[in-house]
């Protein structure tokens, strides 16, 4: 099988699906990080409205 006999979609498979796929894992890890940051920075605002208070 040559490259010419390849079906268009496996090529661009070949080409596309490894990024593509890094892309997504990248993506749900960045969540992850902003899900505890959000968490952290609700934290901190707790925090300082306590410290405030005193």
């Amino acid at each position: 099988m040559t490259v010419i006999d390849m079906p268009q979609w496996i090529m661009i498979l070949g080409n596309f699906g490894f990024p593509i796929a890094i892309t997504i894992y990248l993506f749900l890890r960045f969540e992850k990080k902003l899900d505890k940051l959000e968490v952290v920075i609700n934290e901190l605002g707790q925090v300082i409205k306590q410290t405030r208070r005193d």
